[in-house]
């Protein structure tokens, strides 16, 4: 049985933790491949929001197993946070969720050494949640880390001690004003690993998996972030420290390419972007100011307001091209009404040149973004629930997309609720 994907095409926070949820029925197995803490996927249903880190998004589904897999980085103390945060909804966690041993952990000093970081950047930092994601990271290319499976071992505080120490000294050398105190970040940390360790079960996932897919389990793999942001296709040095392309679900589950199925892409019918780093079709005006207000442009993770623009196709056609996607989610539709016109950027002005792709740098004194406007819509598609109820001019603008990119658009999202999606039949 081939293991589907779900991805984030644009600079994150395009609604992967809805769309699963939604889909999550199909599935017997919810699966994170990448990220950690970094990440924030809202769910809403029954008048209530839920904003998840760590735990995959299907936890919500009394049928589904969640599988935390060996590619996200895990920080115990968060991931324990959210675990008190599902209490009041009765999920038996010790048989819906499981962990793999080969994830590796973010220690406090981890979050204090991106602290660090940042500050001796100055002005050109590059805009961290600051949660220890790339330090982690470092730490496990450089051979240092802490994984999962380590805790169950007898001398696992020896190597805390070793590492903690390590970064003591790194963050000293870094000569920046860093409050902390040591004991009580330390005593957290051990709190939540013995929290960890009596409640949830951790396992060998590449074999779960494998052994899941002989038995014919349907598995949807969710990332996190967006494909924007990966380490190696995104708009660097201003992305994560992880592959948030469909490759990443490869690596940080432990599959097989053959073995991917469907890949799904999410996408905002505009722009946004949390932190640093270049974005074209930023706006600066009050469109861009009503895109953020009416859409609730704020980061689930770090609480910034998103930075808001028109959609930009070239990069979306790039993220469809890297990712193999084979059909569309576009959400924040209902965001839209009420422009008379809007634009849609096309191609780029780079180095004098007119391009439709990608090209190595975004940088604005480089990249002219060049429009092409489509009517816009005036009705409020935030009660509809079919799609023929949708307009004239929001179909003809979900069939300018489809065109440029060449995909599908199977599900229009017109609101944060559950049952404001629409799955179209076409």
């Amino acid at each position: 049985m081939a293991i589907d994907l779900l991805l984030g095409l644009q600079w994150g926070d395009e609604g992967k933790g809805k769309i699963v949820d939604v889909l999550t029925k199909k599935y017997d197995i919810i699966a994170r491949f990448q990220g950690g803490p970094n990440a924030g996927h809202t769910l809403e249903f029954d008048g209530i929001k839920h904003v998840l880190h760590t735990i995959p998004s299907g936890i919500f589904h009394p049928t589904a197993t969640n599988l935390v897999g060996n590619g996200v980085v895990i920080d115990p103390v968060i991931f324990k946070q959210e675990l008190d945060n599902l209490a009041p909804f009765d999920i038996d966690i010790n048989t819906s969720l499981l962990v793999s041993r080969k994830a590796h952990l973010i220690l406090p000093t981890h979050r204090l050494l991106d602290a660090a970081s940042e500050l001796a950047k100055g002005k050109a930092k590059i805009g961290s949640t600051l949660k220890g994601i790339g330090p982690t990271y470092m730490d496990k290319t450089g051979r240092n880390g802490i994984r999962v499976g380590d805790i169950e071992l007898a001398s696992w505080k020896t190597r805390y001690q070793a590492l903690r120490d390590k970064h003591l000294a790194m963050v000293a050398n870094m000569n920046v004003n860093l409050e902390y105190d040591m004991d009580s970040l330390d005593k957290a940390f051990f709190e939540a690993i013995d929290f960890l360790k009596t409640n949830i079960s951790f396992v060998d996932s590449e074999q779960f998996l494998s052994v899941a897919q002989k038995e014919g389990k349907h598995i949807l793999a969710e990332g996190a972030q967006g494909s924007l942001l990966d380490i190696d296709f995104g708009t660097y040095p201003f992305v994560t420290s992880s592959n948030t392309t469909a490759a990443g679900a490869c690596t940080g589950l432990g599959v097989a390419p053959n073995k991917i199925g469907e890949v799904y892409g999410i996408f905002k019918a505009y722009t946004t972007r949390v932190g640093s780093g270049p974005f074209p079709t930023e706006l600066f005006d009050e469109i861009g100011e009503t895109m953020g207000r009416v859409g609730h442009e704020f980061g689930a993770t770090t609480g910034r307001s998103r930075r808001c623009g028109w959609l930009d196709l070239v990069a979306l056609k790039y993220a469809v091209e890297v990712n193999g996607v084979t059909q569309l989610m576009m959400m924040k539709g209902d965001v839209l009404s009420g422009f008379d016109t809007l634009n849609v950027c096309v191609s780029y002005d780079y180095r004098g040149q007119n391009i439709q792709h990608l090209p190595y740098s975004l940088n604005a004194e480089e990249v002219e973004p060049q429009y092409t406007s489509l009517p816009g819509w005036e009705e409020d598609l935030t009660k509809m629930r079919s799609e023929d109820e949708l307009p004239k001019t929001f179909m003809d603008y979900v069939a300018f997309i489809e065109a440029y990119v060449e995909t599908p658009i199977k599900i229009v999202s017109v609101g944060p609720d559950r049952n404001q999606t629409i799955f179209r039949s076409s």
